[in-house]
């Protein structure tokens, strides 16, 4: 299993943060390798994405989620198995650090061998700063979804 983890600040209120995180559907405006996203219901969610030319599909279940704190999740089926959480960190006022832990388990030569060289960091740390880049010229969410997920 490969683990990553990276953290950004955003010049964004944590509400402001959290709120766009939790619109799954949004995510391909700032995740390089995300196609989409369906969200099924309050915990469920389809993905497709394309690494390295390849194509692939699985679901993910919310397994928890705290407003402004945090969202974790699982993948439970399709071409990938992972797990991760993303934290919210109020540092002041108009400032959040956001801190993305992903464990995955990488697929086939090239996978493991990206993995080995740290591409995967290297995504999610590029697909942060496409997300401050967003929320800092924007300074608002498309929308929020304020519900508890206990774990």
């Amino acid at each position: 299993m490969t683990q990553i983890i990276e953290t950004i600040d955003v010049a964004v209120p944590i509400t402001v943060a959290y709120n766009q995180w939790t619109q799954f559907e949004s995510f391909p405006d700032f995740l390089d390798e995300v196609v989409s996203i369906t969200q099924t219901d309050d915990t469920h969610t389809h993905w497709v994405v394309k690494v390295g030319g390849a194509t692939r599909e699985f679901d993910a279940t919310i397994t928890e989620q705290h407003p402004d704190e945090r969202v974790a999740w699982n993948s439970t089926g399709g071409d990938t198995n992972h797990a991760g959480v993303v934290t919210f960190h109020k540092l002041d006022e108009g400032t959040t650090r956001v801190t993305v832990q992903i464990d995955w388990e990488p697929e086939g030569l090239l996978e493991k061998a990206g993995a080995v060289l740290g591409a995967g960091s290297h995504a999610v740390k590029k697909d942060l700063k496409n997300f401050k880049q967003m929320m800092e010229s924007r300074q608002n969410e498309t929308g929020a979804w304020r519900g508890d997920v206990a774990n």
